[in-house]
């Protein structure tokens, strides 16, 4: 059964300390869970326009099964692929594929990003985002506490449990009983999600956690310095994911200036709908910005 839930998430940072928190915290993220044949390879990281919100930043991501995965569904086709290591939150939601692609569109502090089967809708401001009548009505809201709600075991680290940490850059923390009336700076995070699963939860929790206990890192940095580091990162989980001489042989991930890559469907006995990669010639812009749902569909985002 597909769900409306629209997750509100305080953070002790200013609206604009969080744009800086996220991109750092994803870029850390895909790359710590990147190893040799799987993780998350940046196809595409591009500027965008869009009539409403301006500009923005177009990023295209390929969330890749490892080679062993490959080899073992064309042989045994196996029900689950939770005993491979596999990013967990790829694990959850996709049983059978060789890779997905995630595409978002980033014009903070609005961002959508879309995966396989769910839509977030982000926005990171003191207001909740502009919703029909019909998803107003029947959502369900739901407060994620970063300090206090319980992150699953396999995911917890004793520097990020926010009820001890303390930034040594600004001082925040640790977060007590009731930070969120007592803490400034502080903003929340909405994003509204229409899925029909609760993994999502369990990813917003873990990463906002991280965005605010690895602040020392990037507390300081400017976007400019946030988008390098990002590069940076891009290009070493693309290594790790394809190769060296792949790597140099493709290029780094697509800009504005640079060759564009298609997809062709694939389908592999046994599994769900996969797609591989297929070179392509001329420069490709970036998509469109997916409009606004009038009724819950199967999307999902990350960023």
């Amino acid at each position: 059964m597909v769900q409306t839930k629209e997750y509100r998430i305080c953070m002790p940072l200013s609206v604009e300390e969080y744009q800086i928190g996220q991109l750092y915290m994803i870029a850390r993220h895909s790359h710590e869970q990147t190893d040799s044949g799987e993780g998350v390879e940046v196809v595409a990281n591009e500027t965008c326009e869009d009539p409403e919100y301006g500009t923005g930043q177009f990023t295209e991501k390929r969330i890749h099964l490892s080679r062993r995965v490959q080899l073992f569904l064309s042989i045994h086709k196996p029900a689950s692929l939770s005993e491979f290591r596999l990013p967990y939150w790829v694990q959850a939601l996709i049983p059978k594929v060789f890779y997905v692609t995630e595409k978002a569109w980033n014009y903070y502090p609005f961002t959508i990003t879309v995966l396989i089967s769910t839509k977030v809708q982000h926005i990171h401001q003191n207001k909740c985002l502009n919703l029909p009548a019909d998803l107003l009505k029947d959502r369900i809201v739901e407060h994620v506490d970063i300090a206090y709600d319980e992150v699953n075991p396999k995911h917890y680290k004793d520097d990020e449990d926010l009820r001890f940490f303390q930034s040594a850059q600004t001082g925040r923390g640790p977060l007590i009983e009731g930070w969120r009336d007592i803490i400034t700076p502080i903003m929340c995070s909405y994003k509204v999600v229409s899925v029909s699963f609760e993994t999502i939860r369990e990813i917003l929790l873990l990463g906002h956690r991280q965005a605010f206990a690895w602040i020392d890192e990037w507390y300081g940095m400017s976007l400019k310095d946030v988008r390098a580091y990002e590069g940076q990162m891009q290009r070493e989980t693309n290594t790790r994911v394809t190769g060296p001489n792949e790597s140099a042989a493709s290029g780094d991930a697509r800009t504005c200036e640079s060759e564009g890559q298609g997809e062709v469907p694939m389908i592999l006995e046994g599994a769900d709908v996969v797609s591989i990669g297929a070179t392509s010639t001329g420069t490709t812009p970036a998509p469109m910005t997916p409009t606004t749902p009038q009724s819950p569909k199967s999307w999902f985002s990350w960023s």
